[in-house]
């Protein structure tokens, strides 16, 4: 049987993510506008809208086995654990959605849409690469033995 991760580790998941999609956020924000104000401005914004967003995405892939294994725990329960591969398909589905997130709140906070373009692009790498280590190291805090 496969195991369906709990809404509370979504939940943890979704916020240790969000501090650091924020604060690398924030980062990108700066560099590209040159004003911390906006920065933070465009990074407070996303805090909130990003929460929800990650929460809701996943869950929409908690309803999936796409990208599992199956494999048997030393108690003899079986369980789904996620192959590398699912972990890169979740970073993908979730970088175009906060990709876009980003572009918008960006855009109102600037009124700039080549700066909002720019921050979105850039965060386009540096949160896969991120996002990946986050899921990789969830699973291993979440593995069950």
């Amino acid at each position: 049987m496969f195991s369906i991760e709990s809404r509370k580790i979504s939940l943890i998941k979704g916020v240790t993510w969000r501090l650091v999609g924020t604060l690398d956020t924030v980062f990108i924000s700066w560099f590209f506008t040159g004003d911390i104000t906006k920065a933070f401005k465009i990074g407070g914004i996303e805090l909130i809208t990003k929460i929800v967003l990650y929460y809701l995405h996943e869950r929409a892939w908690n309803l999936t086995k796409k990208g599992k294994k199956e494999i048997i725990t030393d108690s003899g329960k079986k369980i789904a654990e996620d192959k590398h591969s699912r972990s890169v398909l979740k970073g993908i589905s979730w970088r175009v959605i906060g990709t876009f997130d980003t572009m918008v709140i960006a855009f109102f906070v600037t009124g700039n849409y080549s700066r909002a373009l720019e921050i979105g692009i850039t965060e386009v790498f540096t949160k896969m690469f991120l996002f990946y280590l986050h899921e990789r190291i969830w699973l291993k805090i979440t593995r069950v033995k």
